[in-house]
C-alpha cells in the first residue's frame, strides 16, 4: 500500500468514526421521544435504560452506516479540495479516480459489513428491544401519593393526603380505604399523620401511622340476623403492609419476539417464506377440485387461456343450437349458467380471503429480504454521492457537507418509505418498491461521478444564475395573477358564464378547479320531456346546483327584469360555452367582453352543429375556437385555437367527448390570457382554396339518407350523425308497407356499377347485410327499427324474413 492510499484512508476513517457515533445519539433520540413516556416513572436503573437505548440504536444501523458514509466521503473530499490536496494531486498526474481507488475499497468493506450487520445484529436488537420494551411495560409505574385528592395508584387501596412535609416527607390527614375483599368502603383507616416506605425488593409498602383509628364494618345478613357489626380500634401507632406487585422490573426467562418478521434474517426469512408459500400451494390444490366441480369442468385445460380454437375438432353449430332451444329452456339454461358463475366466484372471494392474509406475510418478508440487500448497497452508492460532491463544492468541515447530505439523504429516505408503503399495500412488487430509491440513487451518483471527474461547475452559482432568474420570471407571473385580487377596480376576475348541454359542463368544471369566481350561470329553461312530461333541467344546470352557483334561466334574453339582475352581478368576463345568440346588450355589458367556444376551427363550420357537419364533410382535422363576440353568428375575433385530428373509426359521439376536454382546457386558457391581459384576438380569414363550409342545424330533411349519392358519402352522413339525431331512412316492401330505420355504423364496399337500383338490399341472412349506393355499397352494422331497440346486424337478421322484398327509399 502506498503512502497516499493510507493517507487518504485515515483521512476518510477518522471522520466516518466521528460522523457515525454522532449519526447514532442524534437517531437515536427519536427513541427517547417515542418512548419517553414509558420509561419514566418505572423507577428503572440506570443500566436498564441505557441497554434498551443502546439495542435501539442498533437498529437504526442500516439507516446510520449509508448516512455517516456520505458525510464522511463529502468531508474527506471536500477538506482535500479546500486544502488544496486534491488539486496538487491532479497536478502530479495522479486522476480522481485513482485517489478514490482506495476508499472504493473501504466502501465496499462497509457496504459488507452492513449487510452483515443488517442481517445478523438488527435482527438480535429488535427482538431485545421488543422484549425489555415488554417488560417495561409491564413494571408498575412508581408511587407518588398527591396531596388533596384521592389515589387509587396502589391496586386495591384509596387513600387520602391532607398535607405533606417535603424535608421529613412526613405526611399529615391520612385516610386509607382497604378494597382487597371488594367488599366496599367498610373497612377504613384513619391517622392524624404517617409516613411511607417500600422495602428494598419493591415487593412490599410499608405504612407507619400515629395517633388514628380503623374502623372494620361487617356488611353480611343472614335471614334470621340482619344487625351488622362495627368494630372500632385507636392507635398511638401502628404498621400497615400492602404488598406490592410488578412494581419492580424483572426480566423475561426468554426472548418472546423471536418470531417478529424485524427480528429475522435472511435464512429464517426464507424458510418462512417458503413455509407459507407451501400453504398457499396446498390451499389452492384442495380449492381448485372444488372449483371446477362447481364450474362443471373436467379437464385442467379447459382453465387454460393459451390453447387456440386449432385445439378443439370439429365446429359448434351455434346456429342450429338457437333453433332446437325454445325460449323457456333458453331461460333455464341462463340462469343454471349464471348460477355456476356466481359460486365459482364465490368460491374465488373466499379462497382470497383465505389467503390475503399469507399473501401479505409473503409480501412483507419479500419486502425485509430485499431491504437488507438495499440498504447494504446504498453506502456503496451514497459514497458515489458524496466523494464527488466533495471533489466538487471543495468544502469540508460540519457546514456546508451537512447540509448537502442531509439534503440528498431526506430525498433518498422519502423515496425509500414511499416505495415500501407502495410495496406493502400491493400496489408494486416487493422488489420494485424496495429498489425505487436505489434506482434513483443510482444515475444521481453516476451523473456526480462523471461530473467530478471532468472538473465541472456543477455547483458554479455563476451556472445557475439564469436558471434562477427565469424561476423568477416565472414566480412573478404567478404573484401578478394574485395580486389581480386587490388591483383597481373591482378585484379578481367575476365571470358569468352561459351554457346548456354536457359539452358545457367540462369548461364550466375547469373555470372552478382553477379557482376562478363564478358569479352565476345562464341556461336554457326547464323543459319537460318524456311520456310523463317531466320537467327536464339543463346539465349545466344540475352542475351549478350541486357547487352552489346561482342560476338565471331567462326565457328571453332581452328581458328588461334579467338584463337587470346580470348588470347586479358585476361581472367583467362572459364565457359562452354551447348557447343561444346572445344579443348586444348582453354580450357588451362586461369590461372584458364575451367569449365564446366553438367546436370547429372559424371560419370553417360557423353554425349550430360544427362537430356534426365536419364528419359529414370528410374533414382529417378539426378543432377548438375560443374568439369574442360580435353582432354576426361565430364571425367574432380569434382569441385561440386547437386541432385535433378526426379517426377513421370516430363518429359524432367520439368526436364530442374528444372536442369537449379539449375547449376545456382552452377556454381555461381563454380566461386565464384575458385577465393577465395576454390577449391578441385577429380578424377570421378564409382560406381561397378552399370553400367555406358551414354547419346548420341538424333537421329531419337533412339527416335523410339519399341512397343515389356515393357509399363514402352516405357513410360519413351515418357517422357524422351517430349516436344522435342519427341518419334515418324507410325500409319499403313490396306490398307497399314502410318502416322507418335509423342507422348508426355502417362501413364501404367498393363493387361494380352492375346497373342495380339504389336502396337494394343484399345479405347473407346472417352476418352482413349491403345496400346498393349510387356508388359502391354500404354495409350495416348497426341500426334502430321504429318503436325497437338499437342492434347489431347479426340480431337483426335473425327477425328479417324475405330480405328480397325488401329495399332503402
Amino acid at each position: 500500500m502506498k503512502k497516499l492510499d493510507l493517507y487518504l484512508i485515515k483521512k476518510f476513517v477518522g471522520p466516518f468514526i466521528v460522523v457515525f457515533v454522532i449519526v447514532v445519539f442524534a437517531l437515536s433520540l427519536q427513541f427517547i421521544w417515542q418512548y419517553i413516556n414509558e420509561l419514566v416513572g418505572k423507577g428503572l436503573s440506570f443500566g436498564v435504560i441505557m441497554e434498551f437505548m443502546g439495542w435501539a440504536a442498533c437498529t437504526l444501523f442500516p439507516n446510520e452506516i449509508p448516512l455517516a458514509t456520505l458525510l464522511a466521503s463529502i468531508m474527506t473530499l471536500g477538506g482535500l479540495g479546500e486544502r488544496n490536496e486534491l488539486l496538487a494531486m491532479k497536478a502530479a498526474g495522479v486522476s480522481l479516480m485513482r485517489i478514490l481507488t482506495p476508499l472504493m475499497i473501504i466502501s465496499v468493506g462497509i457496504t459488507i459489513a452492513a449487510f452483515f450487520t443488517a442481517d445478523r445484529l438488527v435482527p438480535y436488537a429488535y427482538n431485545k428491544v421488543y422484549t425489555l420494551r415488554a417488560d417495561i411495560l409491564r413494571t408498575r409505574d412508581e408511587i407518588k401519593i398527591p396531596t388533596g385528592i384521592f389515589y387509587d395508584g396502589i391496586e386495591g387501596y384509596i387513600l387520602r393526603v391532607d398535607e405533606r412535609n417535603e424535608e421529613t416527607d412526613m405526611m399529615y390527614g391520612l385516610i386509607i380505604y382497604d378494597h382487597t375483599a371488594n367488599n366496599g368502603n367498610n373497612n377504613m383507616t384513619v391517622a392524624d399523620s404517617g409516613r411511607i416506605e417500600i422495602t428494598p425488593d419493591k415487593r412490599n409498602l410499608i405504612f407507619n401511622l400515629y395517633n388514628g383509628c380503623s374502623y372494620n364494618e361487617s356488611n353480611s345478613m343472614t335471614f334470621r340476623d340482619t344487625t351488622l357489626e362495627l368494630s372500632r380500634l385507636r392507635f398511638d401507632e401502628q404498621q400497615l403492609i400492602i404488598a406490592l406487585d410488578n412494581y419492580q422490573f424483572q426480566r423475561s426467562e426468554s426472548d418472546n419476539f423471536s418470531d417478529e418478521l424485524k427480528a429475522l434474517g435472511i435464512k429464517r426469512l426464507r424458510n418462512d417464506r417458503d413455509s407459507i408459500g407451501h400453504q398457499l400451494d396446498s390451499l389452492a390444490q384442495r380449492q381448485l377440485p372444488r372449483f371446477m366441480s362447481t364450474m362443471g369442468l373436467n379437464y385442467l385445460y379447459q382453465l387454460d387461456t393459451i390453447r387456440k380454437s386449432s385445439d378443439f375438432i370439429g365446429d359448434f353449430p351455434t346456429d342450429s343450437l338457437r333453433n332446437t332451444f325454445t325460449p323457456e329452456q333458453e331461460k333455464r339454461a341462463r340462469r343454471a349458467a349464471m348460477s355456476k358463475v356466481e359460486m365459482g366466484r364465490e368460491q374465488l372471494n373466499n379462497f382470497s380471503r383465505e389467503t390475503i392474509h399469507d399473501a401479505t406475510m409473503i409480501r412483507r418478508i419479500d419486502i425485509e429480504s430485499f431491504i437488507k440487500f438495499t440498504l447494504s448497497l446504498s453506502c456503496l452508492l451514497f459514497f458515489f454521492v458524496g466523494a464527488p460532491l466533495g471533489a466538487i463544492i471543495r468544502k469540508g468541515g460540519l457546514g456546508t457537507p451537512v447540509i448537502i447530505s442531509i439534503f440528498f439523504y431526506l430525498i433518498y429516505y422519502i423515496i425509500d418509505i414511499i416505495g415500501r408503503n407502495l410495496s406493502k399495500s400491493g400496489a408494486l412488487a416487493p422488489w420494485q418498491g424496495t429498489l425505487i430509491s436505489t434506482a434513483v440513487l443510482l444515475p444521481i451518483s453516476i451523473l456526480l461521478t462523471r461530473k467530478s471527474t471532468q472538473d465541472s461547475s456543477l455547483f458554479n452559482p455563476e451556472t445557475y444564475k439564469e436558471f434562477f432568474r427565469r424561476i423568477g420570471k416565472w414566480i412573478s407571473k404567478r404573484f401578478h395573477r394574485f395580486f389581480n385580487l386587490f388591483r383597481k377596480g373591482g378585484g379578481r376576475i367575476r365571470i358569468v358564464y352561459m351554457g346548456t348541454p354536457d359539452f358545457a359542463v367540462a369548461p364550466l368544471e375547469k373555470i372552478l378547479q382553477a379557482g376562478y369566481e363564478v358569479a352565476a350561470v345562464v341556461t336554457a329553461v326547464d323543459k319537460p320531456s318524456g311520456r310523463g312530461l317531466t320537467m327536464n333541467e339543463s346539465a349545466v344546470k344540475k352542475y351549478a346546483v350541486a357547487h352552489d352557483i346561482p342560476v338565471l334561466q331567462p326565457e328571453k334574453l332581452k328581458d328588461p327584469a334579467f338584463l337587470e339582475q346580470l348588470a347586479a352581478l358585476k361581472a367583467n368576463l362572459f364565457v359562452v360555452v354551447a348557447f343561444r345568440m346572445l344579443p348586444k346588450e348582453v354580450w357588451q355589458m362586461p369590461s372584458l367582453g364575451t367569449f365564446n367556444l366553438h367546436a370547429s376551427l372559424l371560419p370553417q363550420y360557423r353554425g349550430a352543429a360544427p362537430i356534426n357537419w365536419a364528419i359529414i364533410g370528410g374533414e382529417k382535422f378539426t378543432g377548438v375556437t375560443t374568439f369574442f363576440l360580435d353582432e354576426q353568428i361565430d364571425t367574432g375575433k380569434i382569441i385561440f385555437q386547437e386541432s385535433c385530428p378526426i379517426e377513421e373509426y370516430e363518429d359524432a359521439g367520439d368526436l364530442h367527448d374528444k372536442l369537449m376536454v379539449l375547449g376545456a382546457d382552452l377556454v381555461l386558457k381563454t380566461v386565464d390570457a384575458i385577465e393577465n391581459h395576454r390577449v391578441k384576438p385577429y380578424e377570421q380569414t378564409q382560406d381561397f382554396r378552399r370553400a367555406l363550409r358551414l354547419a346548420p342545424k341538424l333537421t329531419r330533411d337533412n339527416c335523410h339518407i339519399d341512397w343515389t349519392r356515393s357509399a363514402r358519402d352516405i357513410s360519413l352522413l351515418i357517422r357524422g350523425l351517430s349516436p344522435y339525431p342519427s341518419a334515418w331512412t324507410t325500409l319499403v316492401k313490396e306490398d307497399g308497407t314502410s318502416l322507418g330505420v335509423k342507422l348508426y355504423e355502417s362501413y364501404v364496399v367498393r363493387t361494380e356499377d352492375d346497373g342495380t337500383p339504389a336502396g337494394t338490399i343484399t345479405t347473407d341472412h346472417k352476418t352482413w347485410l349491403e345496400v346498393r349506393c349510387g356508388k359502391d355499397a354500404l354495409r350495416i352494422q348497426n341500426l334502430q327499427l321504429s318503436g325497437k331497440k338499437r342492434m347489431d346486424i347479426a340480431p337483426f337478421l335473425l327477425g328479417f324474413r324475405e330480405p328480397e322484398k325488401y329495399r332503402f327509399e
